[in-house]
């Protein structure tokens, strides 16, 4: 079964990490102690067996359980019941000089008596004399260069199992006990740092469309949920604006167009009133025809737009001279600059090449120029360039016109956007013009920019990407 919240499987991975730390630990710390058991126990061994061996070549009678017992307790700092000790000669026959008849015959390995012959001293662990294994130490005692007799010490493990089974049973309690507490700080820690992410959720939960002013609470403490609440709001500042930029775009797309259909309703319902002459019909067909071209017109536009911002504009990009393009632009607008007494000249046109759709680029630089001289004053200069600028064709439109103020600047590309100066001229147009032509340069790998300050004219750049 798949774990789906995120406290739940904090909590079981950190439950799994203590798990395995402490297994680690506790296997580490078992083989250290057995290790360390071990190497003790032969060491005390060893020593017991250098003291029996220097008494007894001492010419010791005897050892008394007072003397075995304190030589025991003096490297084993106790006195263990079940111990063992024995005299033997270099063959491996007990041997009769020893003063005391041990309690038990301690085994003698083949490998012990060879490695003593060769003067090296013997452990193993053997089985069968008690309750517990027994460990053995066999040393040679050297006199002389040669082996003159054997000592045999031997010890019980019992107390070694004790010591390990007590161990494995403490860590069969505190194992658990800790397993548990982990368990469950884990889950009180996950809680207590899930909580913000829950109050965002519900706080995210309440915002909706209508509700986009609303922000996340932010700590100001800068962790990762405060800049995640942080990041959450800046989108929402984000949102906020696309969605007033989307009624706002909708409104104005209803104005624009209500006027046309309004203008066209009104007629014909007046054409219906009353029989008219064929004059007249063909007055109000024209008037019919010209709204509804502006509709088309409108329509037309916004789709462009719509198209551009969702990045499926289609262009049929072709080998295209931007010189062409300047000249049968510039013999399209000189009939309408010349009928609003504003002067269109060229300015410098070199000829650059370029990849793209040419009906597409001729609109753009249309719309340009038509702005430029609808917003010039009669007796002003329109001027027409273009020029290479390194990886760049730069057409460029300056006009003498009303210019614009810095935050107009900022707006002119939005669509249905017309300045305060354009409103009180009562200039036609829907205020596309700019929009589309930023649109149709951005899907061409390009840019428009602007420079301009009131009553000081603009020049509009467009920069697009050379033909490589």
């Amino acid at each position: 079964m798949r774990v789906r919240s995120i406290r739940a499987r904090l909590t079981l991975w950190y439950t799994g990490i203590v798990t395995a730390t402490l297994l680690l630990l506790g296997g580490a710390t078992y083989g250290l102690l057995v290790y360390s058991l071990g190497h003790e126990l032969d060491v005390s061994l060893q020593g017991v067996a250098q003291a029996m061996s220097q008494q007894y070549q001492r010419g010791a009678t005897g050892f008394a359980p007072s003397e075995i017992d304190e030589l025991f307790r003096r490297f084993f700092d106790f006195s263990p019941w079940d111990r063992y000790f024995d005299f033997l000669e270099p063959s491996g026959r007990p041997d009769p000089r020893r003063p005391f008849a041990p309690a038990g015959r301690l085994p003698l390995s083949t490998e012990a008596l060879q490695n003593a012959s060769r003067g090296l001293a013997t452990f193993e662990t053997v089985k069968g004399l008690g309750r517990y294994p027994v460990r053995v130490l066999t040393m040679p005692v050297v006199e002389g260069g040669r082996v003159v007799h054997l000592v045999q010490v031997g010890m019980s493990l019992g107390s070694i199992y004790l010591t390990r089974n007590r161990f494995l049973l403490g860590m069969a309690v505190v194992v658990p006990m800790g397993l548990l507490l982990a368990a469950g700080g884990g889950w009180l820690l996950a809680r207590r740092a899930l909580r913000p992410v829950e109050r965002i959720r519900e706080a995210a939960h309440r915002i909706s469309a209508e509700r986009l002013t609303e922000r996340l609470q932010e700590t100001g403490t800068g962790d990762e949920l405060d800049r995640l609440a942080k990041t959450l709001n800046e989108m929402l500042g984000r949102l906020d604006e696309a969605f007033n930029q989307i009624r706002r775009f909708s409104a104005d797309a209803s104005h624009e167009l209500q006027t046309p259909l309004t203008i066209l309703r009104g007629e014909l319902e007046v054409a219906l009133r009353a029989p008219r002459s064929p004059q007249e019909y063909r007055q109000v067909l024209q008037s019919a025809l010209e709204e509804i071209d502006r509709i088309a017109s409108l329509t037309d536009g916004l789709l462009l737009l719509a198209r551009a911002d969702a990045g499926v504009l289609r262009m049929d990009r072709q080998p295209v001279d931007l010189a062409d393009l300047v000249a049968d632009a510039y013999g399209r607008v000189k009939v309408l600059a010349d009928s609003r007494s504003v002067h269109l000249a060229l300015g410098r046109v070199e000829p650059v090449p370029i990849r793209g759709d040419y009906d597409r680029l001729e609109r753009l630089l249309l719309n340009l120029l038509d702005n430029g001289i609808k917003y010039t004053e009669p007796g002003g200069r329109v001027t027409l360039s273009l020029e290479g600028e390194g990886e760049w064709a730069a057409l460029r439109v300056a006009d003498t016109g009303i210019g614009l103020s810095p935050e107009e600047r900022e707006r002119i590309f939005q669509p249905f956007y017309r300045t305060a100066e354009a409103h009180s001229r009562g200039e036609g147009g829907h205020g596309l013009g700019l929009a589309i032509a930023r649109s149709i340069a951005e899907a061409h790998g390009g840019k428009i920019q602007v420079e301009s300050a009131p009553g000081r004219g603009s020049t509009f750049t467009v920069l697009l990407p050379k033909d490589s």
